[in-house]
């Protein structure tokens, strides 16, 4: 009878045991397929609205202030520099004398010319004198020989002597001539010894000291003196990328940030842009290239000291910014060329764009072909079947609780956010991080869980 009893029991404790396996083992399946514990596990990812937003697309750039117009003084003659009046920084007229080179060997080389002169003028009248009087041998000797009084040969001589008087008088005007011109040149070289401001302007490079030789020559260029500068107009002088340059046009504003004045910004128009490019490292692999941009700044700078001395006068109120900053030329700064504008647009952060090969999807719709293959005919399958990488830009939406990829396109951007041509709506909640997650693991359909705060704030407000 204990025999008995004991059957069903052991009967009953298989039983249980196998239902716990079974039950166990579905419930990792059914785990393992999202079906039940875990269903709303997803991806954490950030979003951000698309929203409406005014665009403006900027091309930034680095570079150095300088003058609008800065003239280089260099000298016309050599010598030594014995009286410099100006200093590095002062203000000049046009007119007003900057420096004298020593004259003495300039007047000299008069002095000398002069006595040429003298020379080849007593020459002339010598041969003046012989003319006349060869003139008026020719005529008694061509009145004898129209009587036949003299012989032709005698009559030859006489006329070709003339003749040789007349080439001789010539020779020697002209010579004067040389030796005046000659004179003419030594004289201005003598006035070059004084060099005069060419124009109103700042002396805002002094290169020469006084006792320094200097060289000077029509034919290549002198020693560089000075520089005189309109500084109270100033420029920015940028280089800009190939990729960039298009987007530059002439009248473009600028917003300028000079190193100087790390709290200010200032106003700026782009006034000139290059044809010709600056190729930097040519033949390399680190090949650059680059155009200049000119920038005129426009807000009001390097006013003169009266004026600011009027700003600082109590109960005095002048229009505009009181501060006015004094750029000097060599200062570096960073322009943001503001190249295009577009008003209430669909727009979203810029990380939120990335890129997806569309071609991996219509690879994975054709490997149920392949399988049913032969191996031959898989290789053969393979090359045909496998599309080339096919890239385009793309955002995810979150829609009940998955991302949804939508292919995208776009037009310009800011540092922030890129306006959105097609692809995304005004209020769609959007995909902006992590990165790590946006641009490798998420795909169309993942679920996800929108969790704003994990990444620290990642979303930019829109």
């Amino acid at each position: 009878m204990a025999k008995e009893k004991k059957n069903p029991t052991k009967k009953l404790l298989i039983f249980a045991g196998i239902f716990i396996a079974v039950f166990g083992i579905g419930a990792v399946i059914a785990n393992s397929m999202g079906w039940i514990g875990g269903g709303d596990e997803g991806k954490t990812v950030e979003t951000a609205e698309a929203k409406y937003k005014t665009i403006t697309q900027v091309v930034s750039a680095s570079g150095k202030i300088q003058p609008e117009v800065e003239i280089i003084i260099r000298p016309d003659v050599s010598g030594e520099i014995i009286q410099l009046n100006v200093r590095e920084g002062d203000y000049v007229q046009k007119g007003d004398l900057l420096l004298r080179i020593r004259p003495e060997i300039y007047q000299a080389r008069i002095d000398e010319i002069n006595a040429s002169l003298l020379t080849q003028k007593a020459r002339e009248q010598q041969a003046k004198a012989g003319l006349i009087e060869a003139e008026s041998a020719f005529k008694r000797q061509e009145k004898l020989y129209n009587r036949d009084l003299i012989s032709e040969s005698a009559y030859i001589q006489a006329k070709t002597e003339y003749e040789s008087q007349q080439a001789n008088y010539e020779a020697t005007k002209y010579q004067v001539q040389s030796v005046e011109a000659q004179l003419q040149q030594a004289r201005e070289e003598l006035q070059k010894t004084i060099v005069r401001a060419p124009k109103d302007g700042t002396v805002s490079k002094l290169a020469v000291e006084q006792g320094e030789r200097v060289l000077g020559s029509q034919q290549v260029a002198g020693t560089e003196m000075m520089r005189i500068a309109d500084m109270n107009q100033m420029e920015v002088m940028v280089e800009v990328n190939e990729n960039d340059i298009v987007n530059v046009s002439m009248g473009d504003t600028a917003n300028i940030q000079v190193d100087a004045y790390p709290e200010r910004t200032f106003k700026g128009v782009v006034t000139e842009i290059a044809n010709s490019a600056m190729i930097g490292g040519e033949g390399t692999s680190e090949q650059v290239t680059n155009y200049e941009v000119k920038i005129r700044v426009t807000t009001p700078h390097n006013l003169d000291m009266a004026a600011a001395e009027l700003r600082k006068e109590p109960g005095r109120e002048m229009s505009g910014d009181p501060f006015s900053p004094n750029f000097k030329p060599g200062m570096s700064g960073t322009v943001d060329i503001q190249s295009e504008t577009v008003e209430q647009v669909v727009a979203i952060p810029i990380q939120a764009v990335t890129v997806r090969d569309f071609s991996e999807s219509q690879q994975r719709g054709s490997s149920v072909k392949k399988d049913s293959a032969t191996s031959d005919t898989l290789q053969a399958d393979e090359q045909s079947i496998i599309p080339k990488e096919d890239l385009r830009k793309v955002v995810f939406v979150v829609k009940d609780g998955k991302a949804i990829r939508h292919e995208v396109k776009t037009g310009i951007s800011d540092n922030t956010h890129i306006q959105i041509l097609s692809g995304v709506e005004n209020g769609d909640e959007i995909v902006i991080g992590s990165y790590r997650v946006l641009s490798k693991e998420l795909t169309d359909g993942d679920p996800v869980r929108v969790n704003n705060n994990a990444f620290g704030g990642f979303a930019s407000n829109n």
